[in-house]
């Protein structure tokens, strides 16, 4: 990890914590003592947990407000909808946790028994954690420096009692920093899948993604693909579709071709989404409702297996007047 920042000199090195970048670094008298370069005994800790977890998804963008937490749900729900699965979804945006509300779990609270944290369950299948479940009102505000959020993500994957566990989605804040670092860095020995890139099309939300991307190169975690968040506006009276974000230097479509990653699809603005949050009745995909076919609510998933240490993630997103199926052969662990 001693690549990120690209002018950290790394724990290794004989100017970790005295080196002109390590002034005003959080860690910076961890590292001069020479403690930092021994390995945390943590992330064989974490290793050991993650054997019971056989996939493990970030969804990730450099940009806020894009709509990571909504896409998290969207995929933990579908992944969900075979009883068969096993989903648990993570959140580790310890300053602005969403998932709560977006998942309809506001005011459920973590139990703890003798094997760890139980997470909140919204299905018998489907298992959430997150910092919102920890704090006395979702008002509460989070300030924490950089070592508190970090020990905050080592808890949730080391001492959260996730079970047997088929997917786990790890929702994340925007940026590429501390949580980012983290996550990947603890999940690193036990294997991540890769991670899913969420962003909206015009240039101020790509010009970000590709930060996110370059940090994804870096830090060696695979890119499943990218999605193009609020890719038009569908009325739901007339069916007409207008550019709210016109993509100015082509969308993701071009950065994707540019920077060589897939690209899994685009999903237009539902309003129906905003409505069902109002109504505090959780997010609960289906293909249909009263009014017909939603053009932006229905993600789900088709897994099944492929040649052996394979396994073939079909997410299917309905878009516009069409269905078109995301794919990414994901490698289990051997």
């Amino acid at each position: 990890m001693e690549e990120v920042p690209h002018d950290c000199p790394g724990v290794g090195s004989a100017q970790a914590g005295r080196g002109a970048s390590c002034q005003g670094c959080p860690n910076q008298g961890l590292c001069a003592s020479g403690a930092g370069a021994a390995p945390d005994p943590a992330i064989e800790e974490i290793k050991e947990k993650m054997k019971t977890v056989k996939h493990k998804i970030l969804v990730l963008s450099g940009k806020g407000g894009v709509g990571k937490s909504t896409f998290s749900a969207h995929l933990a729900h579908g992944l969900a909808e075979d009883e068969n699965t096993q989903v648990a979804l993570l959140d580790i945006d310890i300053c602005g946790p969403s998932i709560p509300k977006i998942m309809g779990l506001e005011g459920e609270q973590v139990h703890q028994s003798g094997s760890g944290w139980s997470p909140v369950f919204l299905e018998d299948n489907l298992g959430v954690m997150s910092v919102g479940f920890l704090l006395s009102s979702p008002d509460d505000a989070v300030i924490w420096r950089g070592p508190k959020k970090n020990g905050m993500i080592k808890q949730f994957l080391r001492d959260v009692d996730w079970g047997e566990v088929d997917y786990l989605i790890v929702d994340t804040p925007p940026g590429t920093s501390d949580e980012h670092l983290s996550a990947v860095q603890y999940l690193a020995a036990a294997h991540i899948d890769g991670a899913v890139i969420i962003t909206t099309p015009q240039e101020v939300s790509l010009q970000d993604v590709r930060k996110e991307i370059s940090f994804c190169h870096k830090v060696k975690l695979p890119v499943i693909g990218v999605v193009e968040n609020m890719s038009g506006f569908i009325c739901p009276k007339c069916q007409k579709e207008t550019q709210i974000f016109p993509p100015t230097t082509g969308g993701a479509e071009v950065m994707c071709h540019d920077l060589k990653v897939p690209l899994l699809g685009k999903v237009p603005l539902d309003p129906r989404i905003g409505i069902r949050f109002r109504l505090k009745a959780g997010y609960r995909i289906s293909l249909e409702d009263s009014r017909g076919r939603c053009p932006a609510c229905p993600v789900y998933r088709e897994a099944r297996r492929s040649p052996p240490c394979t396994r073939l993630l079909s997410v299917r997103v309905a878009t516009k007047d069409s269905l078109f199926w995301l794919k990414h052969r994901i490698h289990q662990p051997p």
